[in-house]
């Protein structure tokens, strides 16, 4: 047929009805031909096994697992683990894999890795959203020996994960326990720093502030009570020697006359001693510097109201004489005792004078120490707190170790066992049939327009007419006893055509 215009439905009937055998001869021996493949390629046997990922027993609530890396990740590295040389070459040489081909360990082993498949199982029911399970398969020529090797990649599958974990929580036990000796280490020599800081500053910590001032208002009250008990015995003592050496001036003259005014003289200088104490330690207005200097003025006017005396009194003394009178003698008791007296609140004013010294450092340097004591007590709470943290963590790794030991953390249990194909997955009988009638068909259309692109052959008015622009005045129907027939096949030359159709004589071919 002319190509050389659009082909209707008839058009296409008709090289159906002439070349269909065409068509139909490569379609059927192609199909034949892939039939027949199906029983020269080598089958092939898939053996499948079903993993599944067991969560771990205990809630994590109270068991905190170690291993925290993605399912999907650890899957991928222990494929790697179990695709390398070191597990598949015990595998290859334990069922002779690829034996009877001359083929190199590397060879075999490349073939072991592309027959096996591991596919992971992705469920939108997990709660998790993890990983529930993979498929492990394996492809070999003999159904026996792809199920025991796909059992083998299973078990390699679950050792792998025991182990792995194992090693994790374990290392990570190991890590922590080094880690928690280095802190209590750090934690104990802040722990001395600390202890050496509290006993050097004694009394001076934070805190202790409050107390050093009570103690110190207390102290300051204790001064003052012991000073004014002191001046008072002083005072007492002054009074008793007076009236010693009156008593003595009495006795030695045996007149009451020439005595007064060596008594009178002993007074007030004793008043007059007492006095300048009391100006060394208290103001003019003091009640007993007022009370002294009034009895000083009396005494004074008393003085100058008596006759002079021949001759002063010796100044009276504690030390017993065996012709005191027992009053006298009983006023030097008294003053042994005061001065005794004296001597103790003296030594007591000294302590407490130290010690409100000592409490009067205590407090001005507390600045200084509060400074101190914040960096030691800083670096010891880090240290604390580091020491406890890393205590914890190390009581959950024990845990979880001991979780792992005893096969109640996550784990790869089998549930299906590794399948015994009894069917090949390859060659597919309808499938080398379906593709051998497919490229049969494509074959013979494709021979079919090759032919028809190239045949010259009117069979129709409208092939006329979209060759010429003519229109046909008759046709004749061709006949088998008509000596121009055409050749074989019912062609007409198209040069015996083109002349015919110049010299006004349109024929149309209409024989099949």
């Amino acid at each position: 047929m002319l190509g050389h215009r659009t082909l209707n439905v008839d058009d296409y009937l008709g090289i159906l009805k002439r070349r269909g055998w065409i068509i139909a001869v490569p379609t059927v021996l192609l199909a034949l031909v892939g039939f027949a493949l199906t029983f020269v390629v080598p089958p092939r046997y898939v053996s499948q096994t079903l993993i599944l990922v067991e969560q771990q027993k205990v809630p994590d609530d109270y068991v905190r697992p170690v291993v925290v890396e993605d399912i999907t990740a650890r899957l991928a590295s222990m494929k790697e683990q179990i695709l390398s040389r070191s597990r598949l070459e015990p595998i290859i040489e334990r069922f002779n894999l690829y034996g009877n081909k001359k083929m190199s360990m590397d060879d075999r082993i490349d073939q072991v890795r592309k027959n096996i498949d591991i596919k992971p199982i992705h469920s939108e029911m997990a709660r998790t959203g993890g990983l529930p399970g993979f498929f492990i398969s394996y492809m070999d020529s003999d159904p026996h020996t792809a199920q025991q090797v796909c059992g083998e990649i299973a078990s390699l599958f679950v050792t792998a994960n025991l182990n792995a974990r194992a090693q994790t929580v374990e290392g990570t036990t190991e890590f922590l326990k080094s880690q928690l000796a280095d802190a209590k280490r750090a934690l104990d020599e802040q722990d001395a720093k600390l202890a050496a800081f509290q006993s050097k500053y004694m009394g001076r910590l934070p805190g202790e502030e409050m107390p050093n001032m009570n103690m110190l208002t207390s102290l300051n009250t204790q001064l003052d009570a012991t000073t004014q008990a002191l001046n008072r015995m002083e005072q007492d003592k002054s009074y008793t020697e007076s009236m010693i050496a009156q008593q003595q001036a009495m006795s030695s003259s045996g007149e009451h006359a020439a005595a007064g005014p060596g008594a009178l003289q002993t007074q007030l200088q004793a008043l007059q001693n007492e006095e300048a104490e009391l100006t060394r330690r208290y103001t003019d207005n003091y009640p007993d510097v007022v009370s002294v200097r009034r009895r000083i003025k009396e005494l004074q006017a008393k003085i100058a109201a008596e006759p002079e005396a021949p001759a002063t009194p010796a100044p009276a003394s504690s030390a017993p004489n065996r012709n005191d009178s027992a009053s006298v003698q009983q006023l030097r008791a008294q003053l042994r005792s005061l001065e005794q007296g004296i001597q103790s609140k003296r030594h007591d004013q000294a302590l407490l004078s130290n010690q409100i010294r000592t409490y009067q450092d205590r407090i001005s340097s507390s600045p200084m120490v509060l400074e101190e004591y914040k960096n030691i007590t800083r670096d010891y709470q880090t240290a604390q707190a580091f020491y406890d943290d890393l205590l914890k963590k190390m009581n959950e790794s024990k845990m979880a170790t001991d979780l792992e030991r005893r096969q109640q953390g996550e784990q790869f249990s089998v549930m299906d066992q590794p399948n015994l194909p009894d069917s090949p997955t390859f060659p597919k009988r309808g499938v080398f049939i379906g593709a051998g009638f497919m490229a049969g068909l494509i074959l013979g259309t494709i021979l079919v327009a090759w032919r028809e692109y190239r045949d010259t052959v009117m069979r129709s008015e409208r092939d006329v007419w979209a060759f010429t622009k003519l229109p046909t005045l008759g046709v004749i129907a061709f006949s088998m006893n008509d000596p121009d027939q055409p050749p074989p096949g019912g062609r007409w030359g198209l040069g015996r055509r083109k002349s015919e159709l110049q010299a006004g004589k349109p024929l149309v071919n209409t024989g099949e």
